[in-house]
């Protein structure tokens, strides 16, 4: 245990409060639930003025974590659909961002960590709008590490994931003329490579915290697809997408 409040988010209020209750009962720790819809930039406001408010100075760790898949061709996409993905996987961790980098510089200092994806590496295709928020969270997240770099009391750790165990496959939000039976099967195929547990995926970026490592790899997969991508960036996709 490192002794830390936690404050939760999410806009599942009862699957919110049934994690919070777990880990108050596994470790008696102090946790906060925060229900907010990200896609709403007011809510966001909102949220970032109550932390502010409730932690100050006690502000340790700022992790944007939230995201949502959006499958789906660019021509198949609403508009609507493509904004809201950029708001939740993009747009939200900058608002969040500007309003407590202040309180995370305060005090003894602070640190954030920005979940990007394999695919802020990688673009696969009928992937655009999932690609487009988490390469713009990826350059926000180097930009701002370069910024913060003569502040010995902030930075800030730019997360690359593979396949994590977790229901984003499931949830994904798709154009609303998707043949049905063609998304089970995808999302099927999808879940078979969401193999790391979230336990040792939040391990891996929890270290990578404490060693102040600006950036992280988390799985085979990851590494595999950065690789690939470093040596044949215009061409990465004929190998990739093989397998994909």
């Amino acid at each position: 245990m490192r002794g830390y409040r936690l404050a939760l988010v999410d806009i599942d209020a009862a699957g919110l409060e049934e994690h919070a209750s777990a880990l108050r009962e596994r470790h008696g720790c102090d946790v906060a639930t925060c229900v907010v819809d990200l896609a709403q930039p007011p809510e966001v406001r909102d949220l970032a003025e109550s932390l502010a408010g409730t932690y100050g100075e006690d502000l340790a760790l700022l992790v944007n974590n939230a995201g949502i898949a959006l499958g789906g061709g660019f021509e198949a996409v609403e508009k609507a659909d493509f904004d809201a993905c950029m708001q939740i996987n993009f747009g939200a961790a900058v608002q969040l961002v500007r309003a407590l980098l202040p309180s995370l510089e305060a005090g003894a200092g602070g640190w954030i960590v920005n979940v990007s994806s394999v695919f802020g590496i990688v673009a696969p295709p009928r992937q655009t709008a999932y690609s487009a928020s988490k390469f713009a969270l990826r350059g926000f997240s180097e930009a701002l590490t370069h910024e913060l770099a003569e502040h010995p009391s902030i930075g800030l750790t730019t997360v690359f994931p593979g396949g994590v165990k977790t229901s984003i496959a499931r949830n994904a939000r798709v154009p609303g003329n998707a043949d049905q039976a063609v998304r089970a099967e995808q999302v099927a195929a999808m879940e078979k490579k969401l193999t790391m547990e979230p336990r040792k995926a939040a391990e891996l970026i929890l270290g990578a915290v404490d060693r102040r490592k600006p950036r992280v790899l988390v799985g085979k997969d990851a590494k595999l697809a950065e690789k690939i991508q470093r040596l044949l960036p215009s061409r990465y996709w004929k190998i990739i997408g093989r397998s994909a």
